[in-house]
């Protein structure tokens, strides 16, 4: 493999041992500090106390697509230009699925490094992702999700489940997330891949707290994987793509604005749209309640006045316009609504009542998309990560992170 390779306006250099990056969907700081202190999970007590453990700030929006993009490209959505799951095409008046390879404007790390003569193997829970992360990239790529159809000639690979050595799970479990580190220490013992990338499903942070039995346990298995995985040799670095906070009033129901019927009260029906890049076709473990959204107008003087109407709605953390919110966020201005909407810690949006299925919740509703989920866990299972000079670090850091300075 060539020694140094640049991406996306940054240098990386090549591994020296085989490198595991792991984006954990929906892990903040506590989930890890609570097992740890619980005794359920030395191997990432053992990181904290000796190795590199960082807070770091995920991308805005808070979801799974645009962060996972930027780690795995080093850049922001500005630059690669995933900024959600969802998003309105203005030219066309249709809300799109951004999970096809054709909206990803620049290309990433694990490309380049298979490109320069590195083996390298992506594991992903859903299969949203992997079109995105394995783009151009030669090497093996598939999800947990549709382990049973992998080919060579899409996937690099033929036999995923006797590699995990587990049946597809549900795409609603904690199995998902385990077939994706089974699998990876298969492929760690199989071909010994220079540059490894697994990313899970935030399934189990969607339903319980930090602390909780059931998180305790989750993490624990995700422990033992890690292990394996530093016993096989390999140098490990861990992050997430958001945090996770209850979205819930006191009684325990979801604490939604539901902006679309507001908006419609306020200015009539057909005037605006709004969007929630959290929709993705996995939604019954949140409803497709998120804490960020976007809405549509017709003018810019309707946008102004909209801005206006929402910035006073209880609840709302933060109401800007397109150009405001592009520039704080580091957005592509042409894949974002005219106005940007961030709810409060403990309130997700929605668009109309009628369009949210909540009947499938059966834990209080616990969510992300705002800035109150952006601190996520940098971790590397060696010291001296941090990048010098460095106030604040992005999870889009990582590969930097291990790479560059851990030791």
């Amino acid at each position: 493999m060539d020694t140094q390779i640049e991406v996306n306006g940054r240098r990386y250099r090549a591994p020296d041992r085989p490198t595991v990056v792991v984006c954990i969907d929906g892990c903040e700081f506590d989930y890890i500090t609570h097992a740890a202190q619980a005794g359920v999970a030395p191997w990432f007590a053992r990181v904290l106390a000796t190795g590199t453990a960082l807070r770091a700030d995920s991308v805005v929006p808070t979801f799974t697509n645009p962060n996972n993009l930027s780690i795995v490209t080093g850049v922001p959505p500005a630059v690669h230009g995933i900024c959600g799951n969802y998003f309105l095409d203005r030219e066309a008046g249709v809300e799109t699925m951004m999970n096809d390879p054709r909206f990803l404007r620049c290309g990433t790390i694990l490309a380049a490094f298979a490109d320069a003569g590195g083996r390298v193997a992506v594991v992903t829970a859903k299969d949203k992702l992997r079109g995105l992360l394995g783009h151009r990239m030669k090497g093996v790529c598939f999800s947990a999700e549709r382990a049973d159809r992998v080919t060579p000639e899409e996937n690099g690979i033929d036999d995923a489940l006797s590699l995990a050595g587990m049946a597809v799970p549900s795409v609603y479990s904690a199995e998902l997330s385990e077939f994706v580190f089974a699998a990876g220490v298969g492929l760690m013992k199989r071909m010994r891949p220079d540059i490894m990338y697994l990313s899970t499903t935030d399934y189990i942070q969607h339903k319980a707290a930090p602390g909780s039995a059931t998180a305790n346990a989750f993490y624990a298995m995700m422990d033992r994987y890690l292990g394996e995985l530093e016993a096989a040799g390999a140098r490990i670095a861990v992050t997430a793509d958001h945090g996770m906070n209850a979205k819930t009033r006191p009684d325990g129901e979801p604490d939604v604005i539901y902006l679309q019927d507001r908006l419609d009260e306020a200015f009539g029906s057909q005037s605006t749209r709004v969007i929630l890049p959290i929709t993705d076709p996995y939604v019954v473990h949140h409803g497709a309640l998120g804490s960020f959204a976007t809405v549509y107008t017709r003018t810019p003087d309707a946008a102004r006045e909209v801005l206006g109407f929402i910035e006073r709605l209880p609840g709302v953390d933060s109401a800007l316009d397109r150009d405001t919110a592009c520039a704080r966020f580091e957005l592509p201005p042409d894949r974002v609504g005219d106005v940007v909407v961030v709810s409060a810690r403990h309130v997700v949006i929605g668009t109309s009542r009628s369009r949210h299925d909540l009947s499938g919740l059966d834990e209080p509703l616990r969510s992300h998309g705002g800035i109150t989920e952006q601190e996520v866990p940098l971790l590397v299972n060696a010291p001296g990560g941090a990048i010098p000079g460095r106030e604040r670090h992005r999870n889009f850091d990582i590969f930097d992170v291990v790479l560059n300075h851990a030791r």
